[in-house]
This record gives C-alpha cells, structure tokens and sequence, in this order.
C-alpha cells in the first residue's frame, strides 16, 4: 500500500476512533484541561507557601541563637502587645458601673395595692362568703391571710381616703434610691456608678453623696410611717403583711450593658506600635534572641499589611506559573523520553502538592523541636526532610526524564518555601538527582532500601563538602546535620516503599515493583494459561526470554518485556484449542471452520486478552501491549486459503478481513514483543535448525514485519531492529544447540503422522516432522527406556 494511501486510511481510523470512543479528547479540550490543572497547581502551592504574607517561614522564640544578621528590609511598626494589653484593661477598669433606676416602681406598687382593694370591693358587691373571698385573695396576690385580717382589710378597703393614704406614703417612700444589695452597690460606688433613667434614658454619674438605701432599711420605714399613720393595730399588721412582700428595689446592676461598655472601651483603644526603621539590624548572627528581638521578628513576617499579603502571593503565584509551564514545554519539545499524558501530569501535581505540604508541616515540627531542645539549631533538622521522595517516585512510576524535570521544579519551589535558601534548594536538588539514580531499576524489593542507604551516605558526604564551603570549624551542630541527613536518606526509602503501593492502586500504574508480583508464576492468570494452553504457556516463556535478552540489548526496560511476553497470549485461555501450539494429538478444528471464521476466531484472543488484563488489573502499560502485540498485521495462512477458495468471478477477498485490528506497537515494548512473538513461533517450523537457518528465519520475519508497516508508530531505530536480530539468533542459537548422537536411542520411532494439521494464528507454518514423530513416540510406553536409564 503507498504511503499516501496509508496516511488517508489512518486518518480514517482516527477519526472513526474519536467518534467511537468519546474519551478521546480533542487538542483544544486536552490544553483547556492542562491549563486548569496548572491553575490549580500554583494556587494551591501559593496557599501552602505564602501562610502569612512572606515566604520566610522560620519562627524564633527567645533564648534562640540567631542564624545570620537580620535587618529591616523596610520600615517597621512593631506592636507592643504587653503595653496594649495594660492600655486597654486601664481603659476597661475606667467604665463606670451602670446601674438602671426605674422611677416608676413605688407606683407600681401602689397600683398592686389598689388592685386588692378593688378585688375586695367586687367580692363584696358579689356577697361571696368569707371563705371563698380568702380563697380567692390568696390565689390571685399569693398571700395568707385569716379571718381576723380580712376583716381589718375590709375595714381600710371599706374608706377610699386609705387607698389614697397607703398610695402617697408608698410614692413617698420610692423618692430615694433603693438597692437590692446595698453591700455590692458599695462596693461598686468606688469605682464608678451611673444612674440610667428608664423612662427618660437619661444617665446621672453617681457624686457619692447621694444617700442610696437598701431593700431591708426600706422594709423599717414602710413599719415606722405606717405605725405613724394612725391605723389600728389589726390594720397596720395586714398591711405590713399584704405590701412588705410587693416591696423592690429601685436601681438594678445591668451587668450585660457593663460590660458591653468595658469591651467596647478596650477595643477602643488603638495597638501601641513601637517604629524600626529601614535598615536597623534587629539581630546579629550568634547572638541569643530577646522577647522584643522576636516582636520585631514576628512583624517581620508577618508583613506590614493586607496589601503586602496580596502582593507577595500573586507575585509568587505568577512565578510558579511561569516556571512550571515554560519548564513542561521546553521539555516537551525538547527532551524526546518526556512524553506526559494527563493522568501523568495528575500524578505529578499531586505528588508536587504532597511533597511541599509536607516540608511545610516539617518546617513546624522542627520549629517545635527547636525549642524543645534549644542545643540543637532549628537548621539541622531540616537535612532530615523527605527532599527526594517525590523524585523518587517519578523515577520509579515514569521515567528519568520526567524525574530530572521534576527535581528542577521542586529545588526551585523548595528553595522559596524556606526563605528564599540557596544552600537547601541545592541540597534538595542534588539529593533528588541521586535517589532517582539509585532506584533506576527496581527489580526487587530491596533495592529501596540499598538506594535509601546510598542516599544517607550521599547526604553525608554532601553536607561535609556544603560546611567547608563555609569555612567554619568542625562543630557538634555539624554532627547533629551529619546524623539527620543520613537518617533522612532511610527515611526517605522507607517512605517510597510505602507510598509505592498506594500510587499503583490510585492511579493504575504498572511500575516495577508491580511488575514483579506479576512475574510470579503463581498468578491465577498464569496457572490457567499453563493449564488450560499448556503450549500457549511455553511459548510465552521463550517468548520472554527472546524479548528480554533484545530489551537488554537495546535499552528498554527487561523486566517490563519479560511480563509483558508472560501475558500478551492470555485470550487465548478462553479458547485453547483453536490455536496449534495447544491442540497435541487431536484434530485441528479449523480444517472445518471457513477461513474468514478462523480469522476471526484467532482475532478474539486480542480483545479477550485486553479484557481479562483490565479484569485482573494489570495496568494501562501491559494492557496496551497485549492490544497492539500483533498490531494490524495479516494472517496469511487464511487469507491465502480463502483466495484459493474464492471464485474470482464472484467475489474478491478483502485483506483487511483478514488483518487484525490494531492499533500498532506504539513503543518499544510493544514492538519487540511483536518481533519476539513472531519469531518463537516460526521458528517451531524449522526442520533443521542450523545457526544459519535460524540466523536467515530471524531476518526473513522481521523484514517481513517491517516491510508491513508495523513498526512505523514505534521509536525503534534501525540500529535497535539488528541489535535485536542478534539477540534473537544468540537465544535460539541456545535453544537449538547442537547435541552429540547417544549410543543407543533415547525413543524409538514407531510411526509417523498424516502431515501437517493446521497452522499458527498468524503465520503459513507446519509443525516439524521431528516434532510429530515425538508425539507418535509418546503414544506408547517407554518401559525399555526406562530401564535403559535404570529407573525401574
């Protein structure tokens, strides 16, 4: 097919996929995508490292040592937080006590009087009996009262001027100020009092020679001007019991309004603020800090203003912006492994979140630990930080390229959380490089923890080499850093070897830890393989060691290819015995079968082989393999038997009915599993297998694969393709060594088979003769051989 033709027909393709498939994104949705995910990025790391106005996040208390010399880099207000406190608690002590004084409470009173007059007047009128009116007195006013009083009360009730006597000596009475507790108001007069008119809202401050009485003295002057109003004896006593209980006082403590008054009056009162001015040095290096050299610390920090807030983080929001996207298209662009889809750049922000988040709770801990133990500078336990975790897991999840990037941006945005450091973003970046160096090639558990010993013994060695840069003697603090980095190096690897799990399940990676789990033989979908398709199992397992001698050869990942290889035939499992490898002595079930329905029994293993991997959960990595293993190649056996089939004077067979459906091998993996398939499997079709045959079948089947057009949507070089010949002839060179010829026969040949019975799935092969004798051999017992070996 010409190549322009080939570009029409896969644009096709494409654009029958996109609307097939409504998870492809266009160009435009997947930037739109990639741009909020940025968005999101820098504002949450904005809101991480700026808590406070200022990237500088290290707290002092006093008695600390200082790191370096510290200046105003501009004019300060510091406030005095002692001297504003004693401000305003001054200004709180000076509000009076406000006390309401109702003038309308001896006529209150009066009027409560008035009303058991009246109720006399109405029983009276009614001619109730003495009993019930007694009743009726107590229920309605709450007061006991016998027949002797009721009849005094009758008595005053019976005379309107005594109503208006007891009114006028009451209003008397309530004139002068009356306290329920004459001891508090005493003991509040001192300090202040206010008199708030409820009528009028008015307020009098008290001059403290107002007379003020209590509700007690009250009681005596109601007995005294009673027993001086000439009333009998009967009456004066019902009338001390009927209006002493009604009594109250005049002026009440509002205590809510006082202190709503106090608060009000603190608030008030404006911060002192003590000025430093531009360029004042507010600590020197080594000297131990004071209670108001904090202060002026703490204001640093904390910013002059809102304003100043705002300013520094858009500032730093823009900068994170343009760095994280300037960085991600020069490397796109540039670096040719740095290939990152969304769920890869998902990834990578969270980890990026993670990762700064947790230096930024560090920076706390060591800042409590600091003053824990004020011995040990604040600064060495920052060597102890996780710098390289997030590296570390890029490198092991993605690629090396990927993790380069990465620490870039982290040294640089870990630099700015800690104060604009140069030495920690140096540190960071170099302890990030060399865990990603030491974890390249995880093939087995321990390497995490042989990279996390390495990394603390690099962190070592580098912070010696930082302090001679600074020309300072050898010092305890440098023992102290010198411990926390190494430690920091174990921790570090202890820590990937948990989170590795974690961001496998997550986010569905396949790394290399995963890779070993599935390369144990014990895995369900390998022992159905080895049980069901017992030939199909073997042929995955040379196929496995072809693809991983090539991946050696060429640079790509062994251990990958080697699973890969293990899984790409598992649809096979769903049926076994349509393919050769699996069938031994029955017949072959496509000798009934039309050939157009053998492709597409032989095409169903890929689609099952991609559905039973998603099942098990092996990973986008391994399922794309499985899927583009055979990429659209042609099964020719079939198609050239339904052309010999066909009437060409009836109908033409298509040759895409008889090419499976792809897509291609998009990487490498993918394209030498395809070579390493084909090759295993033609060369089960030799019936000599000399060096040179083996040698001229290899190059036959991959010039065929590459004059086909399978390998143009991978990255393999032509250098690559004959590193991978060589690999193959040396594997298969091993496979069919030569023997010596024993004395007597290990079998005997008892028969021979009727021919070939079929073919592989995509190949025009026959089984060897050698092979079909072997399994007439085995139809019989091997009683002789068996004793020839001594066995029986």
């Amino acid at each position: 097919m010409p190549k322009s033709d080939r570009k029409i027909e896969n644009g096709a393709v494409q654009k029958h996929a996109f609307r097939q498939n409504p998870q492809v994104l266009s160009q435009d949705d997947e930037r739109f995508q990639r741009i909020f995910l940025l968005l999101v990025l820098v504002t949450l790391l904005t809101f991480i490292i700026v808590p406070k106005g200022v990237l500088t996040t290290t707290e002092f208390v006093a008695g600390d040592i200082a790191p370096l010399d510290i200046k105003a880099p501009r004019d300060l207000l510091v406030p005095d937080e002692e001297l504003t406190r004693q401000k305003r608690d001054e200004a709180e002590r000076s509000v009076a006590n406000l006390y309401d004084f109702d003038t309308t409470t001896g006529e209150v009173v009066s009027d409560q009087v008035a009303q058991v007059f009246n109720a006399l007047h109405a029983a009276a009128e009614h001619e109730l009996p003495v009993d019930q009116q007694i009743a009726e007195l107590e229920s309605s006013f709450g007061f006991k009262i016998d027949q002797k009083g009721f009849a005094a009360l009758q008595e005053l009730s019976s005379k309107t001027d005594n109503n208006i006597r007891i009114s006028q000596l009451l209003k008397q009475l309530y004139r002068q100020k009356i306290a329920g507790n004459l001891k508090l108001f005493e003991a509040d007069r001192p300090k202040g009092v206010v008199f708030r008119q409820l009528d009028s809202q008015t307020e009098t401050t008290d001059d403290g020679n107002e007379v003020v009485i209590g509700l007690g003295q009250l009681h005596d002057l109601l007995k005294k001007a009673l027993a001086d109003s000439g009333f009998t004896a009967n009456q004066e006593k019902v009338l001390k019991e009927l209006v002493l209980p009604m009594l109250r006082p005049n002026i009440t403590f509002n205590q809510n309004e006082t202190e709503a008054r106090r608060k009000a009056a603190g608030e008030a009162v404006k911060p002192v603020l003590i000025q430093v001015k531009k360029g004042e040095m507010i600590v020197r290096e080594g000297d131990r800090i004071s209670i108001e050299q904090v202060k002026r610390l703490s204001a640093l920090q904390d910013g002059s203003s809102t304003v100043s807030l705002w300013r520094n983080a858009t500032g730093l929001l823009l900068s994170c912006f343009l760095l994280i996207y300037f960085t991600h298209t020069f490397a796109r662009r540039n670096i040719r492994k740095y290939q990152v889809g969304n769920r890869d750049l998902v990834f990578l922000s969270a980890v990026f979140v993670v990762h700064i988040l947790i230096l930024k709770i560090s920076i706390f801990i060591s800042s409590a630990l600091g003053s824990a133990f004020p011995y040990v500078e604040q600064n060495a336990y920052f060597y102890f930080f996780p710098f390289a975790v997030g590296t570390m897991l890029v490198r092991i999840v993605i690629n090396s390229e990927v993790s380069l990037v990465f620490a870039i941006l982290t040294a640089i945005i870990t630099g700015a959380l800690f104060g604009n450091s140069f030495a920690i973003m140096f540190f960071a970046f170099l302890t990030s490089l060399a865990g990603a160096h030491w974890v390249r090639h995880v093939n087995e558990r321990s390497t995490l923890f042989r990279a996390g010993f390495r990394l603390g013994m690099f962190n070592f060695t580098l912070l010696i080499a930082l302090h001679l840069m600074t020309s300072k003697p050898f010092d305890l603090q440098l023992i102290y850093k010198l411990v926390f980095g190494f430690s920091g190096g174990l921790a570090a690897a202890v820590m990937v070897t948990g989170i590795v799990p974690l961001i496998e399940s997550i986010f569905r990676y396949t790394t290399n830890i995963k890779l070993l789990e599935l390369a144990n033989m014990n895995n369900p979908l390998l022992r159905d393989l080895m049980v069901q398709a017992p030939g199909t199992y073997h042929h995955s397992i040379i196929v496995g060691n072809l693809a991983e001698a090539a991946a050696e050869n060429i640079g790509v990942n062994p251990l990958m290819v080697r699973v890969a290889a293990y899984y790409h035939d598992i649809g096979k499992i769903r049926k076994p015995l349509y393919f050769i490898e699996n069938i031994g002595a029955q017949e072959n079930r496509h000798d009934k079968l039309a050939p157009s329905m053998s492709a597409l029994v032989l095409m169903a293993h890929v689609k099952d082989g991609t559905e039973m991997a998603h099942e098990a959960r092996l990973g986008k990595a391994l399922n794309d393999i499985i899927r583009e293993h055979h990429g659209t190649s042609l099964m020719k056996f079939f198609y050239d038997r339904a052309k010999s089939k066909a009437d060409p004077g009836v109908e033409q067979v298509d040759e895409r009915d008889y090419r499976y459906p792809g897509p291609k091998p998009q990487t490498r993996e993918a394209a030498l599993i395809m070579l390493a398939d084909a090759v295993e499997a033609a060369s089960r079709t030799l019936t000599d297998p000399t060096p040179a045959r083996v040698q001229g079948m290899v190059q036959k089947i991959i010039n065929n694969i590459f004059i086909d057009g399978q390998l143009d949507e991978c990255e393999l070089t032509l250098k690559d393709i004959h590193n991978i010949a060589k690999s193959f002839n040396l594997v298969l060179g091993g496979i069919f060594h030569y023997r010596v010829d024993y004395p007597e026969p290990v079998s005997k040949e008892r028969g021979s088979e009727k021919g070939p019975r079929g073919t592989d799935e995509d190949r025009d092969r026959k089984p060897s003769e050698k092979a079909e004798n072997r399994k007439a051999s085995a139809t019989k017992g091997s009683t002789e051989d068996l004793k020839r070996l001594g066995m029986s």
